[in-house]
């Protein structure tokens, strides 16, 4: 399997399958192994049904159910844990992110650069001015601190190698601290810009402050992570037989 792509949702039963096929047009023409792998974490309407409804004419369709609300973050590792795929790729479930991107970000995993994480960047946020000028001073922040080589973290569209993410500590809103994890690591992070869009159906589950106060905690924590990690450079391997 070459790609897996993993989409937490919860409550999103109008976005799901105008999602999944919109996911489809644009991985479908690339004639890679793909999957597309939906994790319902915990929603309590239709979102689950739906998605069961079009199993038998998707084969390219997964589904991993949460028996209650765990988050986003859980979310993507339950489905990185299930995926096949050598690279992972990830999208919010509120079709906000553009599947049309995906073959972007799927030439650069395969370019020259040999990224371990390839970030999205949103050009124009099609979200309230509260949201937008709280991440602009969230990534603001976060760059200061982590020097993590991206001006939009919190962007749900991303890319990375399934065996680099094994390696991180999970924990609540990792998802959100990747190309920081990555860098901890010495794989290398490439930027993509990528469109974002309004969203039409459902409702955030995201408020202003909340995320304030826990992203504050978690970028604090990060810190630390990073400061206290030191990982070897690896000259080469000289057991096994050849």
């Amino acid at each position: 399997m070459d790609l897996s792509i993993v989409i937490p949702a919860l409550n999103e039963q109008e976005n799901v399958v105008p999602l999944l096929d919109e996911v489809l047009a644009a991985l479908r023409p690339l004639g890679i192994a793909f999957e597309v792998i939906f994790v319902d974490d915990g929603s309590d309407d239709a979102t689950a049904a739906r998605l069961q409804a079009r199993m038998g004419d998707t084969p390219e369709l997964r589904l991993v159910r949460h028996a209650r609300r765990y988050g986003q973050s859980m979310g993507v590792r339950s489905g990185v844990l299930a995926a096949k795929g050598t690279w992972i790729g990830t999208l919010d479930g509120d079709r906000q992110n553009d599947p049309a991107d995906l073959p972007k970000l799927w030439a650069v995993a395969n370019g020259p650069e040999q990224p371990g994480v390839i970030a999205g960047e949103r050009i124009k946020r099609n979200d309230n001015w509260q949201k937008r000028y709280a991440s602009r001073f969230a990534n603001w922040l976060r760059r200061k601190l982590l020097n993590d080589g991206t001006k939009d973290t919190g962007c749900g569209l991303k890319m990375f190698r399934r065996d680099l993410f094994m390696e991180f500590p999970h924990f609540d809103h990792m998802h959100r601290y990747l190309p920081a994890l990555a860098r901890r690591h010495g794989a290398k992070v490439v930027p993509v810009p990528v469109n974002h869009r309004a969203r039409e159906a459902g409702t955030s589950k995201y408020g202003t402050l909340d995320r304030a106060l826990v992203g504050a905690t978690d970028l604090f924590g990060v810190w630390w992570l990073i400061k206290r990690s030191h990982f070897p450079i690896r000259l080469r391997d000289d057991g096994g037989a050849r």
